[in-house]
């Protein structure tokens, strides 16, 4: 599904300071009937494009599968990036896999504890979203 703004657009590096710190974001999605869903994400960067990822099945993947629209919030108190554009989908495991273990190292400090997460992570399916943003907006 396309939209209406397809140029990509490149961070600014206040934008990119912010949101290279581990804080949590915020994804709103669409239902099938239109409806706003939102969910708090672990993500990464990796260059102008945010990377997550998922348990195959959960409702918020279900809805980037079948309408890739999606916007992004990085927020701390009233300071704020909000991106907004069309996921990629990589459904290969291996990635999968891979991105959750980045991931759970990213927030989880203790490596003990991190080994354990990784190891639950690594019994469920697991899909990566890669969000390359049409639209910033920053509040810094």
């Amino acid at each position: 599904m396309a939209t209406a703004h397809t140029t990509r657009v490149q961070l600014s590096e206040k934008a990119r300071a912010f949101i290279e710190a581990p804080r949590f974001a915020t994804i709103s999605v669409l239902n099938p009937d239109g409806s706003p869903l939102q969910a708090v994400i672990w993500y990464t960067i990796d260059g102008d494009a945010i990377v997550f990822n998922s348990r195959v099945g959960r409702h918020w993947p279900n809805n980037l599968n079948r309408d890739p629209r999606v916007s992004l919030m990085v927020a701390d108190g009233y300071s704020y990036v909000e991106m907004r554009g069309e996921a990629e989908i990589d459904p290969d495991p291996i990635r999968g896999l891979a991105v959750i273990s980045e991931l759970t190292h990213r927030y989880q400090k203790d490596p003990d504890k991190a080994a354990v997460q990784i190891a639950g992570f690594a019994r469920e399916p697991r899909v990566t979203f890669t969000l390359r943003p049409t639209r910033v907006f920053e509040r810094l």
